[in-house]
């Protein structure tokens, strides 16, 4: 067996590992402790064996999670950039409506702000110039976080690995263009039952919910899955990230983007 393919193995193992843990609902211990190399690229070359076995079964690409945009979690993890993971049209739920809380191992509610894309950004160097032409309009947004990894002991290479700790999202109906929108000086507010839980402004991601996109386009302008018209991205947390409970009713409200609800059955 050569280097290359015992690479290969191990790579495969720890998507294996993550994949188990989705399908049973029983949290695997951390998958860094079965890699040899522990960077971004190995993360996210396991995150794309999952990502590939998905679309493989039918599972429909709708749109990217920016995660880590936060420089208090960069901080914690040792990183000095954000990460990414797919969303899937099976990870959406309507604005409102209940979402089945079983479906979830540590789930985790954190708010944000979605656009919605016009245009394909292939390819690259991108500007924000170009990302402001290619989105279609904004969207409220809140985004279940989740972790197959017990506990949620990860790094980097963990979180990358497990789909950028992705669970589920939620966006709001009523679309608002760019124009003459300043979403870093956007604040949030999220209740959780009637109760402020999280407050934060557009400026707490990456300075602009526009520069983590920015950096999203050119991340993926030139590998097998770049950002396309109709994708959604959920360009990061605005503010603290707040457990889920069963019967827990989040609204999220941002000032000039509009508000949005995650009702947990």
């Amino acid at each position: 067996m050569t280097e290359w393919s015992e690479a290969t193995d191990v790579l495969v193992e720890a998507a294996d590992q993550l994949l188990e843990a989705a399908r049973s609902g029983k949290p695997c211990s951390p998958v860094r402790q079965a890699l040899p190399v522990r960077t971004a690229e190995t993360g996210y070359a396991v995150q794309e064996i999952n990502t590939r076995r998905a679309l493989h079964e039918g599972r429909r690409l709708v749109g990217r999670k920016i995660g880590l945009t936060s420089q208090a979690v960069q901080r914690q993890l040792g990183v000095d950039q954000p990460d990414f993971g797919m969303l899937f049209a099976d990870m959406a739920y309507p604005d409102g409506l209940p979402i089945p809380t079983e479906r979830f191992l540590q789930p985790r509610a954190e708010a944000e702000i979605a656009l919605v894309l016009k245009a394909d950004l292939v390819g690259g160097p991108f500007t924000v110039a170009d990302v402001i032409r290619a989105v279609d309009f904004a969207l409220p947004a809140i985004e279940i976080v989740d972790s197959r990894i017990a506990g949620w002991d990860i790094t980097l290479v963990d979180t990358i690995a497990d789909n950028a700790s992705s669970g589920a999202f939620v966006l709001g109906n009523t679309p608002v263009d760019l124009r003459g929108l300043d979403l870093r000086l956007a604040g949030m507010t999220m209740t959780r039952g009637g109760q402020e839980a999280s407050t934060g402004l557009g400026a707490s991601c990456l300075g602009h919910p526009l520069n983590a996109a920015v950096w999203l386009a050119n991340a993926l302008g030139a590998k097998d899955f770049p950002l396309l018209a109709g994708d959604v991205v959920l360009t990061g947390a605005l503010g603290p990230v707040v457990p889920v409970e069963a019967g827990d009713v989040f609204e999220a409200h941002f000032e000039g983007v509009g508000s949005v609800r995650a009702v947990f059955a």
